[in-house]
């Protein structure tokens, strides 16, 4: 199978859960300053989102210039993911609408661990249909950053419930850590053009 259509049709539905996420940005009703005030929160959810969605985005056109080929697991795996990406706009909102609740900010959690989950899944099925020798293989070598991600959305579930602050700053330490481009993939690329 070709890769193509499984990278268009996952842009698509990552472009359509942005679309989602700024339509639920609400105007304010106000002329002024002060009334974009209670929308911060909102806000401050969106643009964490937003980031975290470019993250999944930035990534997975990553993962997929090393792909050789897909199947069927494969297919699967990739709705795995989207499926659950495509709860972050309703997750973001609850969230940015009761920022002091901690079920919200939990669940938002949730969402982001069955996300990186979901990414690992998709990683490791790739990974069972390529050579252990494969620029795949080699480039991904072993997913620190997506370890130690699952573990801080394992640890900001329950936190949520002792402080919702503590999880958030939690969310906000995964996506700095994957705000720096996985280099792996690019310098495995690198390397295979200056042997050619």
């Amino acid at each position: 199978m070709e890769k193509g259509r499984l990278e268009a049709f996952s842009d698509g539905v990552l472009a359509i859960i942005i679309t989602i996420m700024v339509l639920e940005l609400r105007v304010p009703t106000g002329g002024d300053l002060t009334a974009l005030k209670p929308l911060l929160p909102v806000f401050l959810s969106y643009v964490l989102s937003f980031i975290y969605i470019g993250i999944y985005w930035n990534n997975h056109h990553h993962l997929f210039q090393v792909v050789e080929e897909i199947n069927g697991r494969v297919l699967w795996a990739n709705l795995h993911l989207l499926f659950w990406l495509s709860l972050v706009p309703f997750v973001t909102n609850w969230m940015g609408e009761n920022g002091s609740s901690a079920l919200p900010t939990a669940l938002y959690g949730v969402v982001l661990l069955m996300a990186a989950f979901a990414y690992a899944l998709l990683v490791r099925t790739l990974l069972a249909s390529h050579d252990k020798v494969s620029t795949l293989a080699i480039a991904i070598g072993n997913d620190f950053k997506g370890n130690i991600s699952l573990v801080l959305y394992i640890l900001a579930v329950p936190l949520a419930f002792v402080n919702e602050w503590i999880s958030r700053v939690l969310f906000i330490t995964v996506a700095i850590i994957w705000l720096i481009p996985d280099p792996r993939i690019e310098r495995r690329l690198s390397k295979q053009k200056t042997k050619s």
